[in-house]
């Protein structure tokens, strides 16, 4: 669990999100790889919670273009979907 209070709060909305896909899609996305964020990575993730999982989840699987706003490394990163850990 992260120390800090906005990596907590990152957390939550990421493991919350309200499907259980979703959840380990975008929560899986958070545990890997948040430890390392800059400032801006973080606001770019935050930025990203306030999408609806469907669209979130679409760009990551590939079919739907994400917006401008969100092209780049991180969303890179997320469409690797390299993350996922499916339980047993």
């Amino acid at each position: 669990m992260p120390l800090d209070e906005e990596l907590k709060a990152l957390h939550w909305r990421a493991h919350h999100r309200g499907t259980r896909e979703a959840d380990m899609m975008i929560g899986g996305f958070f545990d890997r790889h948040a430890a390392a964020w800059t400032a801006e990575q973080r606001r770019w993730f935050a930025a990203l919670l306030d999408e609806q999982d469907v669209d979130i989840m679409a760009w990551a699987i590939g079919t739907a273009d994400a917006p401008e706003r969100f092209q780049g490394p991180m969303l890179a990163q997320l469409q690797a979907l390299d993350f996922i850990r499916i339980a047993k």
